[in-house]
């Protein structure tokens, strides 16, 4: 028994496509911009030189895009991208004091009871002899606090011509 071979086209072997992030460098390479390349010129320059690209060519581009940016291997300057200088600077921290690092352990430790308000009583020497109490007075003097400011009897006592607000009229000689 005879195989049957079917007569399909020799393709040529299709190179595999570089990753994104060599794409885009050969494009701001290539592109060779002053002031940087922007997203529009980058397509294009993968575009010309890369002819299989996938349907997501768009969508992907962007992503990479700002993966190298967040990664500190491009720059973006007014929409456009740069390669990073490998003398600059890393980039500058956020404002602000860094938070501080908590330690695993004293998260744990957690309290079942409230702690009482107002000031904890001082520590008492236990050899010490026992305060003696005060001495409660029956009856004192004077009441506590401060005295009133008219006395009930003096108030009733003063009858007469009621004064008027103000002062008074100057007395005519």
């Amino acid at each position: 028994m005879a195989v049957e071979v079917e007569d399909t086209p020799n393709h040529p072997p299709v190179a595999p496509l570089p990753d994104y992030p060599q794409m885009i460098m050969a494009a701001i390479e290539g592109l060779n911009e002053k002031e940087g390349s922007s997203k529009l010129a980058i397509s294009n320059y993968i575009e010309s030189n890369c002819p299989d690209l996938p349907p997501a060519h768009s969508t992907l581009l962007s992503n990479t895009l700002e993966k190298l940016n967040v990664a500190g291997q491009l720059v973006l300057s007014n929409g456009n991208y740069l390669k990073a200088d490998v003398n600059h600077a890393p980039a500058k921290r956020g404002r602000g004091r860094p938070p501080k690092a908590k330690d695993p352990l004293e998260s744990d430790v957690v309290s079942d009871i409230p702690r009482p308000r107002g000031r904890p009583p001082k520590a008492r020497d236990p050899l010490a002899p026992p305060p003696q109490p005060k001495k409660v007075s029956s009856g004192s003097s004077r009441p506590r606090g401060r005295p009133r400011k008219y006395p009930m009897g003096a108030a009733a006592a003063t009858p007469g011509v009621k004064r008027g607000r103000g002062r008074p009229p100057k007395v005519k000689v």
